[in-house]
């Protein structure tokens, strides 16, 4: 329990409940559990950590890699036949497509010596994915225990509710387990516990500190935390290392920080700009304002076809009518009319979210016109994100 206690903080709740739902090696457990919260809230780490600490067998399988039903089913039994082999032993790959060939082929395996007179648990991540696969496959890996009559719990994690997965002809209920967010307090404990070795741990979570009244209120991943953190600790070390301050000058290591932290706060969940391009920027001291396209970004996510309209608008809206034909045909030769079917809804809402405005009259209803009216450090973001190069397209920078 103290091994488990420093590997998994602030989430001891958790851990008690599913050693306790473990039990014994050769006790029957619980047949399902289901593991909900929200993303970065310990689920995977935990029930990975838990079940290799405690030297469980288990198989582990992500829901988005094994998209399809034989996928699905051929990992967790070559996963599991693996488990079973002996050291050494070249067991062969199994094929697998559908339920009741798994549950035959499970119950052969779990025959093994060393399977037979313990729990195995199989771990579904991202279980919201088997919604979408056969209507039969959630049911039966909540009655799995039941079908091989063999000792195996079933672990599903998801970012969703229970109430969004259950059936509407029924199924058996899995024993239901939360992971609420990290609250600041638990976020400053789980990252200071991540200080290098060559600074104290006071100096290191004063940091921390300082790095969660900046960001806690728009960003609450631990991961992107830890990536922030990670990134910006040489900038706050910088007047240590350079001997113009001590690790107590918390002022003077707070205004040195200060102006890098405001850059890294228009970039938060967008990783448009590598770790090693962000320290570049810290290091020639490039002004916020290259950033702000960025900035503006994050606060809208669009649609793959519905960035191309808006790049094409933004292209007719600040393009003169007659360089069309040099930017867009290779040939200039006479060109034939043809209808175009306008994409009325994506266009609709576009102009819902101010990013096109419409020019004319309302009563134009063959031949709306639109304008665009972002900026051009916001188109820039948006055309990098479809691999287009829209600056080669302006007529402004010819």
């Amino acid at each position: 329990m103290l091994h488990l206690e420093n590997m998994v903080l602030c989430r001891e709740s958790q851990v008690s409940t599913l050693q306790s739902l473990f039990g014994e090696r050769h006790h029957f457990s619980f047949p399902s559990i289901f593991i909900y919260g929200h993303t970065a809230s310990g689920k995977t780490y935990v029930t990975q950590t838990l079940l290799r600490s405690l030297e469980l067998p288990h198989v582990f399988v992500n829901c988005v890699e094994c998209f399809t039903l034989r996928l699905l089913l051929e990992q967790i039994l070559n996963k599991l036949n693996h488990l079973s082999s002996s050291e050494g032993e070249c067991s062969t790959h199994i094929t697998c497509e559908i339920f009741n060939d798994f549950v035959r082929l499970f119950k052969q395996i779990t025959e093994a010596e060393n399977l037979k007179d313990q729990t195995v648990y199989i771990v579904l991540d991202k279980a919201e994915y088997l919604r979408d696969m056969e209507a039969n496959l959630l049911p039966g890996f909540l009655r799995l225990q039941e079908l091989t009559d063999r000792n195996v719990t079933v672990i599903f994690l998801s970012e969703i509710v229970w109430e969004k997965f259950r059936p509407n002809t029924g199924c058996f209920e899995p024993f239901v387990l939360y992971f609420p967010d990290y609250s600041i307090g638990n976020l400053q404990k789980i990252l200071s516990h991540d200080h290098p070795p060559e600074y104290s741990a006071d100096f290191y979570a004063a940091y921390i500190n300082i790095l969660l009244g900046v960001f806690y209120t728009v960003c609450r991943d631990l991961k992107e935390l830890r990536h922030l953190a990670v990134l910006n600790f040489p900038k706050y070390c910088e007047p240590v290392v350079k001997g113009e301050a001590n690790e107590r000058d918390t002022r003077k290591l707070w205004r040195n920080i200060e102006p890098h932290l405001k850059k890294a706060m228009q970039t938060v969940y967008l990783r448009e700009i590598s770790s090693s391009q962000w320290e570049k920027l810290q290091k020639d001291d490039t002004d916020p304002g290259q950033l702000k396209g960025l900035s503006a970004y994050t606060h809208v996510e669009l649609p793959y076809y519905s960035k191309f309209i808006l790049i094409a608008a933004y292209l007719a809206s600040y393009n003169p009518a007659r360089t069309d034909k040099r930017f867009f045909l290779k040939h200039h030769g006479k060109i034939k009319k043809t209808n175009f079917l306008k994409k009325h809804e994506k266009i609709t809402s576009l102009v819902t979210l101010q990013l096109l405005t419409l020019v004319g009259h309302d009563d134009q209803l063959d031949e709306p016109k639109y304008k665009c009216t972002v900026s051009l450090d916001f188109i820039r973001a948006i055309a990098r994100t479809v691999n287009f190069d829209i600056i080669k397209y302006l007529y402004d920078f010819l």
